[in-house]
């Protein structure tokens, strides 16, 4: 990379962490740095939304799917606005009056509301973990970004600068930091994408009459793709939209519930069509590209021979001139880091005020949290760099992490909140037959039957399960009094 590119991406970087700084001197409380003061609009929610759901991660798995489906990769997300358009209408009348009468920051606060402290604990481990490895598929897609654009840069220097910039200003700032920078990253990434990256890159690729002669039919249809692939990504993405906590923080975060739901609408549209489209099409440009030898003189003879991840940043490198590859870079780095600390945040106020604070007899003041909160985002941070280091794809990571929380806490919550279903001891049996399924499928079976995502099962198991713990363990109705 140029130095000129190079001085663009790095002056970038450092506006990140600077404004970490400025919201670190801010903050005055937990309420603060969890859920940004409760009064953020439906603009800055909806884009932080959608650049926490979509962000870098699944721009680049999307630019993967492109390289190798065509556009019926763009279905992946339609699901997200199925989730976003649900949530808004069902989940969040009823979860946002809750929140902000309770003064909630967390995702399993709810369930202590419904169910007990018990369950809340292991619902705030099953997210904090489940959180955890999404933000380490974040670093990852950050790395494998960086590597493809610099030189000389091994995967491993990736991973620390990509993780060290992260955690450096999400630990400083929290979520207000979070959803300012995720506004501006979201502006930058879809201007960037639809203005810079797309055009060059079907010209560099020469254009339509090389595209459709290169690539095979199926790739330009919206049909290639299995039920197998569709069932499992409804069943993974959409249930995503009613317990993560990311999602919960910014719902409590909003000034009203009017905004809130607003926030969720204009997500759901920035997920499909708009971001779908341009991530797969800019993956199968990619995939032009490498099947025309583009990428021959970096070591890639053939399309198959490559991680098609990587498809899409080699091209920006390849076609991109001085200049504008270092604004391109930033923009796909902003994506990843607006997903990245989105979930480190939420990791963290799993841990502290799920976990620590339900293990903890004596309540911390108001200082004393904000101190602990960010040594828990650092500590965490760290902890998802280590993660990073030990997986190799990025979408199938953040997949993994969506079906463990899903499988586990989606039964329970639609029990509780739906149906009045408040039966603790079901709720724990729903919790963890669902998340360790799901789990030990994924670890140690590789063909489930017709192909489909451990997560199905997980959560089959879980709605057995809670069945089965109404059944065994009846809800005793209060003793009525008597005047």
């Amino acid at each position: 990379m140029h130095w000129i590119d190079a001085s663009i991406f790095i002056l970038y970087m450092i506006s990140l962490v600077a404004i970490g700084f400025h919201f670190m001197r801010k903050n005055q409380d937990a309420d603060d740095y969890f859920v940004s003061g409760r009064n953020m609009t439906r603009w800055h929610i909806g884009l932080s939304v959608v650049a926490t759901d979509v962000g870098g991660g699944f721009s680049i798995g999307l630019g993967g799917l492109g390289f190798m489906t065509g556009l019926s990769g763009s279905w992946m997300l339609f699901t997200g606005l199925i989730g976003a358009w649900l949530s808004a209408v069902i989940l969040i009348p009823k979860i946002y009056k809750l929140g902000s009468e309770s003064k909630f920051m967390t995702f399993p606060q709810v369930f202590n509301h419904f169910f007990n402290r018990k369950v809340a604990f292991i619902a705030g481990i099953i997210s904090a973990i489940g959180y955890l490895g999404f933000t380490s598929s974040q670093i990852l897609a950050g790395a494998k970004l960086a590597s493809a654009s610099f030189d000389g840069l091994s995967m491993t220097t990736a991973l620390l600068i990509m993780g060290g910039i992260t955690v450096g200003y999400t630990v400083l700032g929290g979520m207000k930091a979070v959803i300012y920078t995720d506004t501006i990253q979201w502006i930058v990434l879809i201007g960037g994408l639809f203005f810079v990256g797309l055009p060059l890159a079907y010209y560099a690729v020469g254009g339509y009459e090389t595209i459709t002669q290169t690539l095979r039919p199926e790739f330009f249809s919206l049909t290639n793709v299995s039920w197998q692939t569709v069932v499992n990504w409804t069943v993974t993405i959409i249930p995503i939209w009613f317990v993560g906590m990311t999602l919960y923080q910014r719902i409590y975060a909003s000034k009203s519930e009017k905004e809130a739901k607003k926030a969720w609408f204009i997500a759901g549209l920035f997920e499909w069509p708009i971001m779908a489209f341009m991530g797969v099409l800019l993956g199968l440009f990619a995939r032009v590209a490498a099947e025309n030898g583009m990428f021959a003189g970096i070591g890639f003879a053939t399309a198959n021979a490559m991680d098609p991840e990587m498809g899409l940043p080699l091209l920006l490198k390849q076609i991109l001139p001085i200049g504008l590859l270092g604004i391109m870079m930033s923009v796909y780095f902003s994506a990843i880091l607006s997903t990245a600390d989105s979930c480190l945040m939420a990791a963290s106020g799993n841990v502290l005020t799920d976990i620590i604070s339900v293990l903890r007899k004596k309540p911390l003041n108001d200082g004393h949290l904000l101190k602990l909160s960010q040594l828990l985002t650092f500590v965490l941070g760290i902890i998802a760099i280590v993660l990073a280091s030990m997986m190799e794809n990025v979408l199938n990571m953040m997949l993994y992490s969506y079906a463990f929380m899903v499988s586990g806490l989606l039964i329970p919550l639609i029990a509780a909140v739906f149906f009045k279903q408040t039966n603790s001891k079901a709720a724990l049996m729903a919790m963890l037959g669902g998340g360790f399924t799901t789990l030990f499928l994924t670890l140690f079976i590789k063909n489930l039957p017709l192909g489909l995502d451990p997560n199905l099962f997980g959560i089959t198991v879980s709605l057995l399960l809670f069945f089965i713990g109404l059944m065994v363990f009846p809800q005793k109705k209060p003793a009525l009094k008597i005047n």
